[in-house]
C-alpha cells in the first residue's frame, strides 16, 4: 500500500510537471500556432516547420500526461475507498475514463501531424481538410471541455473532504479546478479551461507531495472523520 502511494505521489507530480512545460511551450516555441485564430493554411505550414516541437509537445501533455494518470488515479481510490467507497469509485471510473481520452488524443493527433506535413508539399488543399478534421478531433477528445477530468478532480476533492484522507485546503482546491473544469462545457465559457489547467497543477503537485510524504492514512491535526471514528458509511 506505502509503496503503491508513494508511485501515485510521484504519477502526481509527473502530471504537474507535464502541465508546466506544456504550458511553457504553448506560450514561447508554439505561440505562433496557438494564439490568435491562424487560418488552416497557416496552420498547415506551421506543422510542417515545426513537426518535432508539437510532436514533443503533445507527447508531453497527452502521452505522459495520460500514463501518469493511471497509477495516480488507482492509488488515490485506494486512499479513498475506505471512507467513501462510492465516491472513490465513481471517480476511478471517470479518472480512467479521463486518461483514455487523452492518451487516444495524444497518438490520433501525432499520426495526424505526421500526414499533415508530408501532405504539406505535395497537396497543400489536403493537408488544410486533414488539419481542419484533426483540430476538431483533438478539441473534441482532449483540449475544447475538461468533462471527465473535471468530474475526476470533483470526485476525488468530494470523497477526500467526507473522509479527511487529503488535506482540507487540498480539496477545497480540487474542488474549484474540478468545477472550472465542467465550467468548460458551456458555450462560450471554454477560456475558463485555463483556471482548470492552472488549479491543477497546484493540485497534482501538492497531492504527490501528500503521498509521498504521507502514504499512509492522512489525518490533519485535530480532526479525523466522525463517520470513521464511529465505524459509520461515509
Amino acid at each position: 500500500m506505502t509503496t503503491k502511494q508513494q508511485a501515485g505521489g510521484i504519477a502526481a507530480i509527473v502530471a504537474a510537471a507535464t502541465f508546466i512545460i506544456g504550458i511553457a511551450m504553448f506560450a514561447s516555441l508554439l505561440i505562433d500556432y496557438t494564439s490568435g485564430n491562424p487560418t488552416p493554411a497557416e496552420s498547415v505550414a506551421f506543422v510542417a516547420d515545426h513537426q518535432v516541437a508539437l510532436y514533443v509537445w503533445n507527447l508531453v501533455i497527452f502521452i505522459i500526461f495520460g500514463l501518469a494518470l493511471v497509477p495516480l488515479v488507482l492509488a488515490l481510490h485506494d486512499r479513498l475507498k475506505s471512507g467513501t467507497p462510492a465516491l472513490a469509485q465513481a471517480g476511478a471510473a471517470f479518472g480512467l475514463i479521463w486518461a483514455g481520452l487523452v492518451l487516444a488524443t495524444g497518438m490520433i493527433t501525432n499520426i495526424g501531424l505526421g500526414t499533415i506535413a508530408d501532405l504539406a508539399s505535395t497537396d497543400p488543399a489536403q493537408a488544410a481538410s486533414v488539419w481542419s478534421a484533426l483540430d476538431s478531433v483533438q478539441n473534441g477528445l482532449g483540449g475544447g471541455n475538461e468533462i471527465a477530468g473535471g468530474i475526476w478532480v470533483l470526485l476525488v476533492s468530494v470523497a477526500a473532504l467526507r473522509s479527511g484522507a487529503l488535506p482540507r485546503a487540498l480539496n477545497y482546491l480540487g474542488a474549484v479546478s474540478g468545477a472550472a473544469g465542467l465550467v468548460t462545457v458551456l458555450p462560450g465559457l471554454e477560456p475558463v479551461g485555463m483556471v482548470f489547467g492552472l488549479g491543477l497543477i497546484a493540485w497534482f503537485g501538492w497531492v504527490g507531495v501528500v503521498m509521498v510524504r504521507q502514504p499512509g492514512a492522512f489525518r490533519e491535526e485535530g480532526r479525523v472523520s466522525a463517520a470513521r471514528q464511529a465505524g459509520e458509511p461515509a
